[in-house]
């Protein structure tokens, strides 16, 4: 793996590079509160298979450093923003994108508002963008209790627990999330580093807010979340990886009709919210079959 540093617009993002330089192009999203290591084994085996394989670090993460001052936002757009930047500054047309969690939003974005750009799709959870318009309408009580990070994260209280707690959180998170995972320390801790960079809590703290129309976002994402607010469809060949132990998105009982092209729903039992660390095996699977689509 060589570590990469690229420059965009708003970022300098650190990409994790792995297999031949002239392979097919994989990009590999993680989410929150995770990091890049939760690719280490798809990443490898995918490189073996002769794909070039990129695992970005988003803003906020790692070895990313968003730069002065751009408004630290953690919304939808900026995800989807940030990989598009990515991939004209690497000069890539054309990429399989893959991701969970914000990850998986990121690659969705991209997917519905550029179909020329993503030549297949591996989303877990399925449909990814954000309904912000309906942001404020309840859901079931089971549901409403899953997200108590994010309505914690609305306050001052939460902002400056997440300050003093992000390795807690992140720990209870995984544990809730992913209840049938039995992740080491040295797992938890690998990722966990990534939790350290400066922009980790504005940004995440802005996300849970932004996506319930509680913050503003970048006004140079506008275009961007105008579009995602008329929830495009997904055209290009899709794979929806699904946790059947999810504990925060449990699989619902339909897959989402915003997938228009060929797709397929994969649940896998006893996986939680992180498929690529639980379960590389059928992640890559996924990825070797979409590329084929």
């Amino acid at each position: 793996m060589a570590l990469r540093f690229v420059e965009t617009p708003q970022a300098i993002i650190a990409v994790e590079e792995h297999g031949p330089e002239a392979g097919p192009v994989v990009f590999l999203l993680h989410g929150f509160p995770y990091s890049a290591r939760g690719y280490d084994a798809v990443a490898a085996l995918m490189a073996e298979a002769g794909h070039r394989v990129l695992v970005p670090h988003l803003r906020g993460y790692g070895e990313t450093r968003l730069k002065p001052g751009v408004i630290r936002s953690g919304g939808q757009g900026a995800l989807g923003a940030d990989l598009l930047a990515l991939m004209d500054a690497m000069a890539i047309p054309s990429a399989i994108l893959a991701g969970y969690d914000w990850g998986g939003r990121a690659a969705c974005i991209v997917a519905a508002l550029h179909p020329e750009r993503c030549s297949g799709l591996v989303s877990c959870t399925g449909y990814n963008i954000q309904d912000i318009a309906r942001s404020g309408e309840p859901a079931a009580p089971d549901r409403e209790m899953r997200h108590w990070y994010q309505y914690y994260f609305h306050g001052a209280r939460g902002a400056r627990g997440l300050e003093q707690n992000r390795r807690e959180i992140g720990r209870l998170l995984w544990e809730q999330w992913s209840p049938d995972w039995r992740f080491s320390a040295a797992e938890f801790v690998a990722s966990a580093a990534h939790w350290e960079n400066e922009d980790y809590v504005p940004v995440v703290i802005q996300s849970y807010r932004h996506r319930f129309g509680l913050a503003a976002g970048d006004p140079a994402h506008d275009a961007i979340e105008a579009a995602l607010a008329q929830l495009p469809p997904i055209t290009v060949p899709a794979i929806d990886l699904h946790g059947g132990s999810d504990g925060v998105s449990p699989p619902p009982p339909r897959a989402s009709s915003r997938f228009t092209g060929r797709f397929e729903r994969r649940i896998l039992p006893g996986v939680g919210h992180n498929p690529p660390q639980e379960a590389p095996e059928e992640f890559v699977r996924a990825l070797k079959d979409v590329a084929a689509a």
